[in-house]
C-alpha cells in the first residue's frame, strides 16, 4: 500500500500473473485499506488471471494508473482495463499477441478451439470495460516475443484511457507536456482517388496455392493448366468477371479474383483481410465504419464498390480465429469472410 503527499492511497500490483495467484489477498487489502487506484509493475503472464483481477478492480470502483517508470505489458494491459477511470503515460503500456505455450502437445483442433475461446473472452471483456476491441487487432500484429508500446493518442483512440484522471498517485507523476509526434495516418485522412486503373498484368494468388487456367471464361470450362501462386500473368482483355491472360506461352482465362493486379495499390501478400461488409457508395462506407464497435477501413474494388474490412491483416489461421471470435460476440456479421483481397484497388477510408 502506498500514499501520496495528499494522503490518497493506492496499490501497486507487482510481478507476473500466474494461474495459481490467490486474488482474495487483493480483495482483503482493498477492503481493509480503501485505496482509490491501482498501478502496475508487471511483464504480464496468465491472461485469465489478469481478466479476473481487472473485474475485481472494476467491482471495487477503483481507478488504474500507469507510469513509464514501471512496466505494464502483455496480460497486464488487460488488468489495467478494469479501472473505472484509467490514466497512463504515453509508452507505459505494451501489447502483443497472446502466447498459447500451454497448448503444446495438445491436438491441433483442440489448440485452435482454445485460442478461439480465449480470444472471444478477451473481446467480450474489452467491451465490458469500455475498451475498443480494435486494440486486439493491433496487438495481434506483434508476436508473443515482441512488444508494442502504445502512444498517448493510440490509448485515447482505443479508449484504453479515459478523460478522467485518477486522484491517487497523480500528484507524484510528472506528465510530459507533449506526446510522441503523430504518425501520418493520425494527421488526418487524405481522400484517395476513386479511379480504378486498367488491369494489364499481375500474379496468380489463390487460397489453395494454384489456380486453373481455363479454356473459356466459364467456371465449368476445361482447365488448360494449373498455375502456381506468384506466377506472372499478362492481362490481355477484361471480359466481365474474367481476364483473358497469357501465362508464359499459354493463353486462357482466369477469374478476376484469382489474380493480384500490379496496377492496384493494395498488396497484403499472403496475409488475409477479414471482410465484414460490401457497400455501393463511399458515404455509406464511411457511415458504416463510424458506427462500428471495431476499427474498420474501406477499400475501393475492381468493380467500383467498397469492401469494408478489419483494419489489420493477418496470417490465414489467425484471420479465421479473429473473425470467428468477433462473430461470436456479434461485433461483425455472421457472413463476414476471410479473403486475400485480390480485388482491392486501394484503401479509401477511414484509417
Amino acid at each position: 500500500m502506498h500514499s501520496t503527499d495528499t494522503g490518497s492511497r493506492f496499490v501497486i500490483v507487482s510481478g507476473s500473473f500466474d494461474h495459481e495467484d490467490d486474488l482474495s489477498k487483493f480483495e482483503d487489502l482493498v477492503a481493509r485499506e480503501h485505496p482509490t487506484a491501482v498501478g502496475f509493475n508487471s511483464p504480464g503472464g496468465n491472461v485469465v488471471k489478469a481478466l479476473e483481477l481487472g473485474r475485481l478492480i472494476r467491482s471495487a470502483g477503483l481507478s488504474t494508473l500507469q507510469v513509464r517508470q514501471s512496466e505494464c505489458a502483455s496480460a497486464c494491459s488487460l488488468a489495467f482495463m478494469g479501472g473505472v477511470n484509467r490514466f497512463a503515460e504515453p509508452g507505459s503500456i505494451g501489447v502483443h499477441k497472446s502466447s498459447f505455450s500451454d497448448s503444446e502437445g495438445v491436438p491441433v483442433a483442440d489448440a485452435v478451439s482454445e485460442i478461439q475461446q480465449l480470444t472471444a473472452e478477451i473481446i467480450g471483456y474489452m467491451r465490458e470495460m469500455g475498451v475498443d476491441p480494435g486494440l486486439l487487432q493491433l496487438a495481434f500484429s506483434y508476436n508473443s516475443d515482441d512488444i508494442r508500446y502504445l502512444s498517448g493518442s493510440e490509448m485515447s483512440r482505443y479508449k484504453l484511457t479515459t478523460s478522467a484522471t485518477p486522484d491517487a498517485p497523480a500528484a507524484r507523476v510528472e506528465i510530459p507536456n507533449s506526446e510522441p509526434p503523430p504518425t501520418p495516418r493520425e494527421q488526418g485522412r487524405v481522400v484517395a482517388s476513386l479511379e480504378v486503373p486498367v488491369a494489364r498484368s499481375g500474379t496468380v494468388r489463390y487460397p489453395k496455392g494454384e489456380a486453373a487456367l481455363k479454356k473459356a471464361a466459364d467456371p465449368d470450362s476445361e482447365s488448360v493448366a494449373l498455375v502456381r501462386n506468384g506466377t506472372p500473368v499478362a492481362v490481355d482483355q477484361i471480359l466481365g468477371d474474367w481476364y483473358a491472360v497469357t501465362v508464359g506461352r499459354q493463353t486462357g482465362y482466369m477469374h478476376y479474383t484469382w489474380v493480384r493486379v500490379d496496377q492496384f495499390d493494395e498488396d497484403a501478400g499472403d496475409r488475409r483481410y477479414v471482410q465484414v461488409k460490401s457497400l455501393s457508395s463511399l458515404p455509406a462506407a464511411e457511415s458504416f465504419i463510424k458506427s462500428s464497435p471495431v476499427s474498420l477501413v474501406a477499400h475501393l474494388t475492381a468493380k467500383n464498390w467498397f469492401a469494408i474490412t478489419l483494419k489489420d491483416t493477418y496470417a490465414e489461421r489467425e484471420a479465421k480465429d479473429v473473425a470467428n471470435a468477433l462473430k461470436a460476440h456479434g461485433l461483425i456479421a455472421k457472413d463476414s469472410i476471410v479473403t486475400l483481397g485480390n480485388t482491392y484497388v486501394r484503401k479509401v477510408c477511414c484509417d
